[in-house]
């Protein structure tokens, strides 16, 4: 085990307001890269940072982080390994799924397992930085490369004869549409010409009215029931 970034390292926590983060990534030179970038955003408190996933348990019961970034393929304990154990002893914390790969079984099972989002890797740190705030804010955040094979597999596995009927207004099957398109809040903000937090109100009920958790479910769902 490898950390490069102990806690005493950084900043103290100044606000409720800040991300909790801590990564797991096997490429030294990527993990200290990143590790510096996401530490200096404002709103980014970077606990550790940590070469293989072996000791995950230990770590996230020390760190008690918002949000995991984890590399998915790893020496030892995979990513995927990983996020199941994570979910076992911490199911609130977000975890996000980064890889080079994007085959299905890997997008799948990370889904499933309950990965709060799934990237590629980017030679653009402000690319992972936007999906870590995203999962935060209680999206899921897909590379556009993922979120057309998500929607792919739900289509081939899950579409139903029959459409269900959801009574969803206007602007909510229009969020749906968007979400699953991958977009982000931002994204969908732009997009409807709304507030990020009106975004955040209509996605809420939007997960009351599927009786879902979280977007992939929502975006699962609404391929199912053909409701977008």
């Amino acid at each position: 085990m490898i950390n490069d970034f102990p806690h005493s390292t950084f900043r103290n926590l100044q606000s409720l307001e800040m991300i909790r983060l801590i990564l797991f990534e096997d490429n030294k030179s990527y993990r200290q890269n990143l590790s510096l970038y996401l530490a200096s955003a404002e709103d980014i408190f970077m606990s550790a940072s940590f070469a293989d996933a072996n000791n995950v348990v230990a770590h996230v019961r020390k760190h008690r982080p918002d949000v995991v970034l984890m590399d998915i393929q790893m020496p030892g304990m995979s990513g995927l390994e990983a996020l199941v154990k994570i979910k076992e002893v911490a199911p609130e914390v977000k975890v996000l799924m980064q890889t080079v790969f994007d085959d299905d079984h890997r997008i799948f099972t990370a889904i499933c397992a309950g990965a709060s989002g799934y990237v590629l890797k980017s030679p653009d740190p402000d690319d992972i930085l936007r999906a870590v705030r995203e999962v935060q804010a209680g999206g899921a955040c897909m590379s556009p490369q993922i979120a057309a094979k998500v929607m792919k597999m739900f289509q081939n596995q899950f579409v139903q004869t029959q459409p269900t009927y959801v009574e969803l207004s206007d602007r909510e099957r229009e969020i749906l549409g968007c979400m699953v398109k991958g977009m982000s809040y931002k994204m969908i903000a732009d997009a409807c010409c709304i507030s990020f937090h009106t975004v955040h109100y209509h996605v809420k009920h939007i997960y009351e009215k599927l009786h879902v958790n979280s977007a992939p479910e929502a975006v699962a769902k609404a391929i199912e029931g053909r409701l977008v």
